[in-house]
């Protein structure tokens, strides 16, 4: 028997976006207009395009042909940039609108966090709104009463449980709406970026009750974020959605290294150069000093930063940072020319400076990592000459000093070389 929990299968969603026609327009062309519009509603028609009074309207597909299938029990992150579709997804999933087009088959009772505002009735009370959404759910009231002293007390509203909604603060809507959908026995939970709202302490609380109930209890669990520091230590696996179309789907770490190769493909200095700047990044890389020309190491070996600036105005005094960014966009290192105690001064304009970092032993884990640049005249952040993301990217494998042959855990940030010693006591 299978444990499939959640099918889809070719799922489309299509919106109808209007487009104005024509801005202002006077009197003696709309006599001449309603001719031309109704010749021009008969031609898209034909065409299989819509015309709603001065508004054209194009139909946009904000998902389009996804398939996938997750057990039960599986966390399941789902990633990509601004518009990809994944807030749609959730939608479709959790039925408050249609597809288009394709199949869901959902096998158990789904609660859903989307957005501060859904599931809630804003005229009702806290107490009111957890029996509510239970009943939603299908629970009898008994079993929503088991479930009650739980819920009130993770959310931490129990002052204002008689108190309607529609007066709570965005971050109490929130830790009572997570509560409610955690707690009342759901077999798929779907959370979107709205626990952000939350304060820090709070999310961490939210993800290690994911965390519960996804490995403890077996419930299944679909989780959009842009932390995805979250959703690596969460999810065992990921969906990759861009531009409504799913690009990757599978182990969690795989899919944030495809991410990261989209977000290297949509960055990087021809895109992050700022017109005006007092300088410009005219080459950046890092290489090993195992494999010559590569930007592949492994765990321990050295590596050297390679950077070429341009002046394009004279700089008197130069800090330089350089950031090391994983792909569950962790900052793991961060390094600055004055803990080298190098000071970079009088730099002259028109002229182009190689410089040149070494790095000692990278001990990050496997994975894919890329390397943001800031200068400034100081640390402060109103003097930069210069910022850019994912300017270069490199991969570290796993061996060199390590010598296990076991996967190296994905969610270590970091290998600590150790020497171990065995004496008999």
């Amino acid at each position: 028997m299978s444990n499939t929990i959640i099918k889809v299968e070719n799922l489309s969603k299509s919106y109808l976006i209007g487009h104005e026609t024509q801005g202002y327009i006077a009197l003696r062309d709309v006599v001449a207009n309603r001719t031309k519009s109704f010749a021009k509603k008969l031609q898209h028609a034909f065409s299989g395009k819509q015309l709603m009074g001065t508004h054209e309207v194009e139909e946009f597909w904000a998902l389009k042909n996804v398939s996938f299938e997750i057990k039960q029990g599986e966390a399941v992150g789902v990633i990509g940039r601004n518009g990809a579709g994944k807030s749609t997804l959730l939608k479709l999933l959790s039925r408050i609108t249609e597809p288009t087009k394709g199949r869901i088959e959902l096998n158990g009772r789904v609660a859903s966090l989307l957005e501060v505002g859904t599931g809630f009735h804003p005229e009702l009370t806290g107490r009111e709104n957890i029996f509510l959404n239970g009943a939603i759910l299908g629970m009898s009231r008994a079993e929503i009463k088991s479930k009650f002293d739980e819920i009130v007390d993770f959310s931490g509203v129990e002052n204002f449980l008689d108190t309607p909604v529609k007066r709570y603060s965005s971050g109490m809507y929130v830790r009572l709406a997570f509560a409610v959908a955690a707690h009342l026995e759901p077999e798929i939970l779907i959370i979107d970026e709205v626990l952000a709202v939350g304060d820090a302490e709070f999310q961490k609380k939210c993800l290690g009750k994911m965390e519960e109930v996804s490995k403890s209890e077996g419930k299944t669990i679909l989780f959009v974020s842009h932390n995805l520091s979250a959703i690596s230590n969460l999810c065992n696996k990921a969906i990759l959605l861009d531009h409504g179309q799913m690009i990757f789907s599978g182990n969690v770490n795989n899919t944030l290294t495809q991410y990261s190769n989209i977000q290297k493909n949509t960055t990087g200095l021809k895109n992050k150069i700022e017109q005006n700047a007092q300088l410009t990044f005219k080459k950046v890389k890092i290489i090993s000093e195992a494999i010559a020309d590569s930007n592949i190491f492994n765990i321990g070996d050295d590596a050297t930063i390679k950077i070429t600036i341009e002046i394009n105005k004279a700089i008197p005094v130069l800090m330089m940072n350089v950031n090391i960014i994983s792909a569950a966009n962790e900052l793991m290192a961060h390094i600055i020319n004055e803990d080298d105690t190098v000071t970079l001064k009088n730099l002259s304009e028109g002229n182009t400076y190689d410089v040149t970092i070494e790095l000692k032993n990278l001990m990050f884990s496997p994975g894919v990592y890329s390397i943001d640049l800031w200068t400034g005249s100081t640390h402060s952040a109103d003097s930069i000459y210069q910022s850019s993301k994912s300017v270069a990217t490199f991969e570290i494998i796993q061996g060199g000093i390590i010598k296990r042959s076991l996967p190296y855990p994905s969610h270590a940030s970091v290998f600590v070389k150790s020497k171990w010693l065995i004496d008999k006591a």
